[in-house]
């Protein structure tokens, strides 16, 4: 019989400690200097603060290790399918759903509750009280009042206004450390609206933005070059709308950037074959709704990433609305407006230094300007 002598691995903790005591330096000089994988060099350059740029207004992240709870108001077509999608995904211990609409709001509970065998185990609750979001991690809002035929813009959006000044405010005393995501739109605007209404710090109140345009661009991408969409790291940043910017030189495949690439390949490639894609990416919610009324799969998907992002604490980048001020030359008022964040636990960490052109630039400060011409006329 042949018999295998048992070689313990080497530990390697133990080594270094040896070796870092044997130069003199501390246990507890170690421990400061390993404490983070992001600080290199002898000067201890802390790269994440020079990557990621807090917003202003900020507050510091929580410390919880309890169940999480994610309360979501509207049950829609978008409202639900985001609960559904969470609820899949099990990315939260409880989803709370909440709606004015009594019979609706217990019928979408009870079919939810009802493929309790099929789902990952999660509380769900329904109420027309928001007394049922008391303690929430992150509170999702779908609710808005619908365009009428032949409304203006900005009549409609005085009426979201009304409607938010209904819900946000007890929304933010039921459950004054949560996150509040706003998916209803025009989300840039009601974003804003929202950060004033709840009195929250500005790193807690993010817009689903431009993170689901973002999602069209690179599948649009991906096709045209026939692979995955996950291997093409594309954005859409600014309006979630007609000012939306697309960002063609960060564009890259498995870490190669297009534009460059295309330039060194001596390929030609015209502007306004770029322009259609981005066009399309813009016309692609209206098409989806003139064939099936409305959207809510890809918009489901869309805050599913982002709430498993902030709840997981993930640090993971997305292109969401958030106050812009200070960054990429916008400096006039507190726009609310889509930049690739990073998400986790305390909700928008820091906003990414991406390279723009400076025609990039341009037109988000447009952008910027836009959104700010129809918060100035709300009033708030």
């Amino acid at each position: 019989m042949l018999r295998y002598k048992y070689t313990p691995p080497i530990n390697f903790c133990y080594t270094n400690h040896t070796v870092l005591e044997r130069e003199g330096i501390t246990s507890r000089e170690k421990m400061h200097k390993t404490a983070s994988s992001s600080t290199l060099g002898p000067e201890g350059l802390d790269i994440a603060q020079s990557f990621f740029k807090p917003i202003q207004g900020a507050s510091p992240p929580p410390s919880t290790s309890r169940n999480t709870k994610i309360s979501v108001v509207g049950v829609g077509n978008v409202g639900m399918a985001i609960a559904q999608t969470i609820l899949t995904q099990a990315i939260a211990d409880e989803i709370a759903l909440v709606d004015v609409n009594a019979d609706k709001l217990r019928g979408e509970m009870l079919d939810l509750q009802h493929a309790a065998a099929f789902l990952p185990r999660t509380k769900i609750s329904s109420s027309v009280d928001y007394s049922n979001t008391v303690g929430s991690d992150l509170v999702i809002v779908t609710a808005g009042a619908r365009q009428i035929p032949g409304e203006s813009r900005l009549n409609l959006l005085q009426r979201n206004l009304a409607l938010f000044s209904k819900v946000i405010p007890p929304l933010a005393t039921k459950s004054p450390d949560a996150i509040l995501m706003i998916v209803s739109n025009p989300v840039d605007v009601l974003t804003y609206v929202a950060w004033k209404l709840s009195g929250f710090p500005s790193n807690r109140v993010i817009g689903s933005g431009t993170n689901l345009d973002s999602s069209r661009f690179r599948f649009l991408i991906a096709d045209h070059l026939d692979l995955n969409a996950q291997d093409v790291q594309a954005y859409i940043v600014g309006e979630h709308g007609d000012s939306s910017v697309a960002l063609w030189s960060s564009i890259s495949v498995g870490g190669v950037p297009i534009l460059s690439f295309l330039e060194r390949q001596q390929i030609a490639y015209e502007k306004h074959t770029l322009e259609k894609i981005h066009k399309e990416v813009v016309e692609g919610a209206y098409e989806v709704i003139s064939l099936k009324g409305y959207t809510s799969w890809a918009i489901g998907y869309s805050v599913a990433s982002l709430a498993r992002a902030i709840l997981r604490d993930q640090r993971s980048i997305h292109p969401v609305s958030v106050l812009a001020k200070g960054f990429y030359g916008i400096d006039g008022g507190e726009p609310f407006l889509s930049l690739p964040a990073q998400l986790g636990r305390s909700g928008v960490l820091g906003v990414t230094n991406v390279h723009l052109t400076e025609e990039e630039e341009k037109k988000l400060q447009e952008s910027a300007k836009t959104i700010l011409e129809v918060q100035a006329q709300l009033g708030i």
